[in-house]
This record gives C-alpha cells, sequence and structure tokens, in this order.
C-alpha cells in the first residue's frame, strides 16, 4: 500500500466523523425549526459568533459519544514499524488500515488517540463544573442574601482560597504526596455532599406544602444521591455502580476546589443586588420562606450570566486539564489525554510535529468553541 495524499487523508477522516455529521445535521435543523419555544437556547441563532461557538462545542461533544466509531485503531495499541510514522502511512502488516494522522514515539494511532482523547476531556470537564456550580450556588446564595457574619466567613473562606495562584493550587492538590495524606478524600466527602443539598432544599421548598410529593421527591433524592456518594467520594458502593479512579477523583476534586470560590463569589454578587428587587419583596409579602426566595425567585433570575460563566469555566478547566496532563499529573500515562499527548509530541516537534498538532488543535478549538458559545449567550442574555 502506498501512503496517502493530503487531500485522501481528509477525505477518510470526514468520512470516519460521519455519525458526528449526521448527528449535527438533526440537531441544528430541529434547534433552528423549533428556535421560538427554545428560550434562550433558541435565541442563541440570531448570534453567528453563538452559532459557530455552538457547532465546535457539538462537533466535540458528538465525537465523544460515537468515539468507539470513529477512532481507525486501539489508542493504546503500539504497532511494530509505525513509530513517528507521518500522516497517511499504511499499517504494517493490516491490509486497508492507515494512520490517518500519523504515529507517535511510541507507534500509536494519533487521529485515535485524539479521538478518544476527547472523552476524557467532556467527561471531567463539564460534570466537575457542574458540582462546583452547586457549591457555589448553595453557599453564595444565603450568603448574598442573610449578609452579615455569614456572608463575612463565607467570603474569607472563598478569598482565601482564590489567594493562592490557580495553577499553583491545581498542582498541589494533584502530587501523589497530597494524595497520601488523604487531603482530596477527605475534600471530596465535603464537596459532594452539596449536590444533595442543594436539590433537598429544592424540592423542600418547592413542595412543602405537598407532603405527598415532598416525601417521594427527597425519597429519590436522598437514595439516589448518598447511593453516588458513597460511591464517587469512598468507593464504598456495595452494588458497584458508582465508582471513581482514585486518579481521577483526585483531578475531579481539585477542579470543583478550585472553581467553586470564584461560582461563590458571582452567584452572590447577583444576589445581592436581586434581593432588592420588587418581586422578592412581593414574595417576602406573602409570607415565602427565604430558601424559597433565594431558590425560586432569585436562581431563576441569574440563570443568563451563570449559563455564561458555565461555558467559560468549562473552557477554564479544559485548558487547566490539558496543563495537568503536559506536566504528567494528569491520568495514566499511557492515556490518550490530549495535554500528555502534547507533552509526548513536543519532546520531538521539530523532528516529528504531527503527534503534537493534532491534540493541540483539538484542545485549541474545543476551548475557541466554548469561548465563542458563552460570548453569544451573553450577547442573547443582555436582550432580556
Amino acid at each position: 500500500m502506498e501512503r496517502l495524499t493530503a487531500i485522501e487523508i481528509i477525505t477518510r477522516m470526514l468520512v470516519q466523523f460521519t455519525p458526528v455529521w449526521i448527528c449535527l445535521f438533526i440537531i441544528l435543523t430541529l434547534s433552528v425549526i423549533f428556535r421560538r419555544k427554545l428560550g434562550l437556547y433558541g435565541r442563541l441563532f440570531s448570534s453567528p459568533i453563538g452559532v459557530a461557538g455552538l457547532v465546535l462545542v457539538l462537533f466535540w461533544v458528538l465525537t465523544a459519544l460515537f468515539a468507539d466509531l470513529i477512532a481507525t485503531m486501539d489508542p493504546l495499541t503500539q504497532l511494530s514499524g509505525m513509530k513517528n510514522k507521518k500522516p497517511g502511512w499504511p499499517v504494517t502488516g493490516v491490509e486497508g488500515q492507515w494512520y490517518l494522522l500519523g504515529g507517535d514515539n511510541l507507534a500509536r494511532d494519533v487521529f485515535s488517540r485524539m479521538v478518544k482523547g476527547s472523552q476524557i476531556v467532556l467527561a471531567i470537564a463539564p460534570a466537575a463544573t457542574i458540582f462546583a456550580f452547586m457549591v457555589g450556588i448553595t453557599l453564595g446564595l444565603p450568603a448574598g442574601f442573610y449578609g452579615g457574619k455569614l456572608d463575612t466567613l463565607l467570603s474569607f473562606l472563598a478569598n482565601l482560597v482564590l489567594a493562592f495562584p490557580v495553577i499553583l493550587l491545581f498542582f498541589l492538590l494533584v502530587t501523589p504526596e497530597i494524595r497520601s495524606t488523604g487531603v482530596p478524600l477527605a475534600l471530596a466527602g465535603v464537596l459532594f455532599l452539596f449536590p444533595i443539598i442543594f436539590f433537598s432544599l429544592l424540592f423542600f421548598t418547592r413542595f412543602d406544602e405537598n407532603p405527598f410529593k415532598l416525601k417521594i421527591y427527597l425519597s429519590i433524592t436522598l437514595v439516589l444521591g448518598f447511593w453516588a456518594y458513597s460511591g464517587l467520594a469512598f468507593n464504598k458502593d456495595p452494588l458497584g455502580v458508582f465508582y471513581m479512579d482514585p486518579n481521577l477523583l483526585n483531578i475531579f476534586v481539585s477542579v470543583v476546589f478550585v472553581n467553586s470560590p470564584t461560582v461563590f463569589r458571582i452567584v452572590r454578587g447577583l444576589t445581592i443586588d436581586l434581593k432588592t428587587r420588587d418581586y422578592v419583596a412581593a414574595a417576602q409579602t406573602r409570607g415565602e420562606r427565604p430558601w424559597y426566595i433565594m431558590l425560586w425567585e432569585v436562581l431563576p433570575n441569574v440563570r443568563g450570566p451563570l449559563i455564561v460563566d458555565f461555558c467559560l469555566r468549562i473552557g477554564y478547566t479544559t485548558i487547566l486539564l490539558g496543563t495537568l496532563g503536559f506536566f504528567g499529573l494528569g491520568l495514566t500515562p499511557e492515556s490518550p489525554d490530549w495535554g500528555l499527548t502534547i507533552n509526548e509530541g513536543r519532546k520531538l516537534l521539530a523532528v516529528y510535529p504531527h503527534p503534537a498538532l493534532a491534540p493541540t488543535f483539538a484542545l485549541m478549538s474545543l476551548v475557541l468553541g466554548l469561548n465563542l458559545l458563552a460570548d453569544g449567550l451573553r450577547e442573547e442574555s443582555l436582550k432580556d
């Protein structure tokens, strides 16, 4: 077999992404058709910048979902004679197979590692950001609403964390020496409680006058919540449904811990502004409880800024994960993590640039898409 030309490489990669193109077309078509019923998301299609960001983000989300179908090889498999081979090189001893983006210094397929690497990023960054928002919202609402000593204490703790440089704090939390002390496990035990607290408060304030529904929702929340909590935080799930690798748990907890104080400050500031509005005064006049006002009057009215910040924060987290991988503090060394792959490729950048270029472009395009999406959402939310 001969080496593929540049046009053949591009054509074959486009064909490999066929499931992504099909789903992307369906999602965008349905979104445009029903845009008037989709609220802020529907209005996003009036912003060219927002649409460009949405397409990039959806591309990588769908790539992560269909990674097993898109990847042409096992990302961990090392094939004899394929070390540092250029893009389009035929696989030795396998008819009809090529390393579309070449081979790395361990003879693994760069294209497949780039594709599978998207799963790692999109499994950690959004989920960890959601947890950080749960912590920030649960603490930021009462701090801004009540003020006083509670606000002073929580703001001091948030500022204490924010006083450390983010990258340095991240490095400290994920190093093996810190992990051996049990600090990440203790942080997981505290931080992973906040989703349970948040949803319990949400349902209690909403259905406190309907005991039957309240019991159902609270029971589901507490059973599922503590079941997941025991497995994710302490690996004590008796059924083995919820589990997180210790190394992944360390990174996950670090992301939540680093991002939570910033989310707290945003929510606190917005709450201080909105608690003086007329609809809050009207709710107080009706005799509504403080937590009901915070969760069902204040929180829905800050969704615009929070959605924008959520998109930006996923981008920041993606960069942090890439940085950790680059310095060897991410997942296992053989993992197709983008940051780790970039670090491995940059050692031979002057001679074989292709192993580092593919994950670099992937990381850059995902972060760019998140930033553009956030800009589009910000632009449309200001029109409310």
